[in-house]
């Protein structure tokens, strides 16, 4: 990921002209920096052999404490793509009005080349390494790519061990056997719907009959596609890793799902096409969901874009220069910091649950999850009115207000 901390920190700089202030400016380029950043080595033992993995951890900002920080088991990353996200979540709780600070721990290996008793093994022994760094109220790990509930499981199930009591608002993401919250799996998804449906509102435009076009992976793009559905979206191109699907008048939902928890490919779905991902991206469509990785959309397709908005649902899915371009078409983006922070509200509202012993039914996460995004929604549209922003401006702009006033009033 090309520059990827340089652009964050460009992005906040951009965000931080509109609240300079002499008090603050001092704070900000504080803010830059992580708190800490630690490295460790991670061993993973076989039978024949023990192979050390190498994890960073960034702690990046405790203004608004305790930390909270993903857990991501992947081969490829950099130190400073750990404190780039690491910041970029700092804004995204901030922006949601959550008191969370923010971290991010990366274990450089491939779970794919591990078995199930190994990735086990991995799992608590990183538990066990960093056991004494981890407090409900100071440092609250939970999932990430590569990483799961049975994951966290897995680690809570080590960490109680260790620490010899009970502590399930330890680590968040968990099974809702052992006390994790309900709806989580689709929280990302319904988070983005949410925010989808608050922008189109203050534009006097309704979901029904627009058409969405869905770039996915992980589970994240389906359960987008089941709820915007039922709202009367028509999905007309969606694909996964290996298969685009096509209809022209919407795409059977329902069968694909069936064919998902069957684990079988799309390609017995009746339509599917061999696009590469350029021209599957752009196709015409009002409404384009890159919900898969990152830099999908980059300085050299951007211009071939057709839809009529985006909304980001995968982390950083655009690149610097392409968000650039996409400006100039006019094309707005309902930027990732806002579209997906449905999943991080939820694992608040995991550790809330948690701490009083006391669990939620659905419709009650549903309804906590919709205020928050309606709310932080209507602020960035209303900062981007403001301002004449684009969103991801209003949002970092948002997010970054919120930081510096909680760290001015600590200091002044």
């Amino acid at each position: 990921m090309a520059d990827f901390l340089g652009n964050t920190q460009a992005l906040l700089k951009e965000a931080y002209n509109y609240i300079r202030n002499e008090e603050y400016d001092s704070l900000f380029e504080e803010f830059l920096s992580p708190d800490k950043v630690l490295e460790a080595d991670i061993a993973v033992e076989k039978s024949e052999w023990i192979r050390y993995f190498k994890a960073y951890r960034s702690q990046f900002n405790k203004v608004l404490w305790p930390y909270k920080w993903w857990i991501r088991f992947h081969q490829n990353v950099t130190k400073e793509e750990v404190i780039a996200l690491s910041m970029l979540m700092s804004i995204k709780t901030s922006l949601l009005g959550l008191p969370l600070g923010w971290g991010k721990w990366w274990v450089i290996i491939n779970p794919k080349e591990l078995t199930r008793n190994e990735l086990q093994w991995l799992s608590r022994a990183y538990a066990k390494a960093f056991y004494i760094e981890i407090w409900p109220d100071r440092d609250v790990p939970a999932p990430d790519v590569n990483t799961d509930s049975q994951v966290m499981a897995w680690m809570l199930d080590e960490y109680e061990k260790l620490v010899w009591y009970s502590s399930p608002w330890t680590f968040t993401g968990k099974p809702v056997a052992i006390w994790g919250s309900k709806w989580r799996d689709s929280a990302t998804s319904l988070g983005g719907l949410i925010a989808l449906k608050t922008y189109l509102k203050d534009k006097w435009e309704e979901l029904a009959g627009k058409t969405i076009i869905i770039q996915g992976s992980w589970n994240v793009w389906l359960h987008f596609a089941e709820l915007a559905s039922r709202d009367g979206a028509k999905i007309i191109w969606i694909s996964d890793s290996s298969t685009n699907l096509y209809d022209i008048n919407w795409i059977n939902i329902i069968e694909v799902t069936r064919l998902k928890n069957a684990k079988k490919s799309l390609q017995e779905y009746t339509w599917w096409d061999r696009l590469t991902k350029e021209e599957f991206l752009s196709k015409e469509t009002d409404i384009l969901v890159p919900a898969a990785l990152e830099n999908q959309i980059r300085e050299a397709n951007a211009s071939s874009i057709q839809a009529r908005l985006i909304l980001e649902l995968a982390n950083w899915p655009i690149t610097r220069e392409a968000d650039l371009i996409l400006g100039w078409k006019l094309i707005p983006i309902i930027p990732d910091v806002l579209a997906n922070a449905g999943w991080v509200t939820v694992s608040y509202f995991e550790q809330v649950q948690n701490s009083q012993n006391y669990y939620w039914e659905e419709d009650e996460v549903k309804e906590k999850l919709a205020k928050f995004m309606q709310k932080a929604t209507q602020e960035v549209i209303w900062i981007s009115k403001q301002f004449k922003l684009s969103l991801r401006t209003a949002a970092i702009v948002l997010g970054l207000k919120r930081i510096m006033e909680a760290s001015f009033l600590r200091r002044r």
